[in-house]
């Protein structure tokens, strides 16, 4: 197969584990809002899970993966595989060891942090978020370990385990709402200790699966690889760069726990909405792209590598730009069937709506992101990303502070999207340098048939809410199917459009999911 061939099987197989991720995802948050609502126990929640969940975005699934895959698959290329597996051998006992002292110290400096990240939370709620800060801290060993197993997992091929590790995390929170949280005097506990369980699972799936590609951890292996120094000094830099999205993700939690109570949960419940397509096709592909990109910059093949990069970045947008119109046409039907039930009431509908409305108009922005910090990750250069990262999260804090005012939680939303389109300016501007071109008529010439095909498309579900509006607070069942129907009559209309006008990007779309 060439790159292409491997970047659209890859993609099809972490995009269908993905999705199934997602779903399950879903399944687990229309749990946590039916039994907790949004109000002092779930923001609390969402705090305390987002202080271990960003150190593991900053540090190992934005950055340790693509800070190691490129050297790993160096090693690979000229000094063979039992270097290579040593090179994998010391960074997982390196890297175990650093993360227990990481976990301890977060744990006795959990109320300082959770004063940094939330300084408007006070009195009972800001010790329950220190307490669930605290239980929670030691998923980071599991995930971190996870994300360095699944660089080299990755780089040799295999992409299902890595893909699949989140639904073990999803099933043990579902779970833990379901059975440990009703034992519990203060049941958002039980939910804290699902997500340690969640971590365990994960990574005990990983293990398996490097056995049989012949990482033996227990073998001889130096402390200190040479290879390290230079996965250090890519992830150095890298620590902002390819987590901008997260950082101000943070950023935006910082300035709503300042603003009503239950905005920290209408970002967050909306947040989650965006991260389904964000997460079952951009994150995907950027993943899945990683090892060839990687490959043509070891072999410096820069003809090759624009063109597999401007094929990425076409897929991207061919599915972005239609999800992100039917996200702003059915932001309150879709925020309504996933979380309208239990406490989670219909002004809590209404203001989620408003934040995913907001978020929505940027979800082009983070996908496209993505594919442009992996290439400059395969070129092994990580500073220039976390140089452009840092003027997009000044510009997401300067943005944020402005709008938070008049439009409330959704200032700080509409924020962060626009960050992301700075962020994606600037990269593309320096990668188009440094590169000598970037294909740009291939990639505009597609993206150009993608917004018209999308823009017909969001006319007709306009036209649909017209005639048969839908009730975002009515009853489930009924909104389902509702529901289902105006997207299924949105899909019919893009595909027959991108079958009159963009045959390309539809048949790989479909070899993708064949692939899969």
């Amino acid at each position: 197969m060439d790159e292409k061939q491997k970047v659209t099987r890859a993609a099809g197989v972490i995009g269908l584990a993905t999705l199934l991720s997602r779903i399950l995802g879903f399944i687990r948050d229309m749990i946590i809002a039916w039994f907790f609502g949004a109000g002092r126990l779930s923001d609390a929640f969402f705090v305390a899970f987002r202080i271990p969940n960003l150190l593991r975005r900053l540090f190992a699934e934005g950055t340790l993966s693509m800070a190691f895959v490129p050297v790993f698959t160096r090693y690979l290329t000229d000094s063979g595989r039992a270097e290579a597996f040593a090179l994998a051998r010391s960074a997982i006992r390196l890297l175990a060891a650093i993360l227990v002292l990481v976990t301890i110290a977060g744990i006795l400096t959990a109320p300082w942090i959770v004063k940094g990240v939330a300084p408007g939370f006070s009195g009972d709620k800001f010790e329950l978020t220190v307490t669930l800060t605290r239980i929670m801290f030691p998923y980071i060993v599991c995930i971190c370990l996870v994300a360095l197993c699944m660089g080299i997992l990755n780089a040799l091929g295999h992409f299902a385990a890595p893909a699949l590790a989140p639904v073990f995390l999803n099933l043990a929170m579902i779970g833990a709402v379901l059975f440990i949280a009703p034992l519990m005097q203060e049941p958002v506990m039980g939910l804290a200790i699902g997500v340690l369980i969640g971590g365990g699972l994960q990574l005990a799936l990983q293990l398996p699966f490097l056995l049989q590609k012949g990482i033996r951890v227990w073998e001889k292996a130096p402390l200190l690889h040479p290879g390290l120094a230079r996965v250090a000094r890519l992830m150095g830099p890298a620590v902002f760069g390819a987590a901008v999205y997260q950082v101000n993700i943070l950023i935006g939690t910082l300035l709503a726990s300042l603003l009503a109570e239950g905005s920290v949960s209408y970002l967050y419940y909306a947040d989650r909405v965006v991260q389904f397509p964000l997460g079952i096709f951009a994150i995907s592909m950027s993943v899945a792209l990683l090892p060839s990109l990687s490959r043509q910059a070891a072999a410096e093949d820069f003809t090759a590598l624009a063109d597999t990069f401007a094929y990425a970045m076409n897929m991207v947008f061919f599915i972005t730009i239609p999800a992100m119109v039917g996200l702003i046409v059915l932001r309150e039907p879709i925020v309504g069937l996933l979380f309208h039930r239990g406490a989670f009431e219909i002004e809590s509908l209404q203001a989620t709506g408003f934040a995913l409305f907001h978020y929505s108009v940027g979800l082009w922005a983070f996908s496209a992101v993505r594919i442009v910090v992996s290439t400059f990750y395969a070129l092994q250069d990580t500073k220039t990303p976390v140089k452009m990262a840092t003027y997009s999260i000044i510009a997401n804090i300067g943005l944020g502070v402005i709008l938070m005012g008049p439009l409330s939680h959704g200032g700080l939303a509409l924020a962060t999207s626009l960050a992301s389109m700075i962020n994606f300016v600037l990269l593309t501007g320096v990668l188009h340098y440094r590169l000598g071109g970037l294909h740009w008529k291939k990639i505009i010439v597609s993206t150009g048939k993608t917004v018209i095909i999308a823009s017909a498309m969001g006319v007709v579900l306009l036209g649909w809410l017209a005639f048969l509006p839908l009730d975002a607070a009515g009853p489930a069942q009924v909104l389902f199917v509702e529901l289902a129907a105006a997207i299924f009559a949105g899909v019919l209309v893009y595909g027959a459009c991108a079958w009159l006008l963009h045959r390309s990007a539809l048949y790989a779309l479909i070899s993708m999911v064949k692939r899969s």
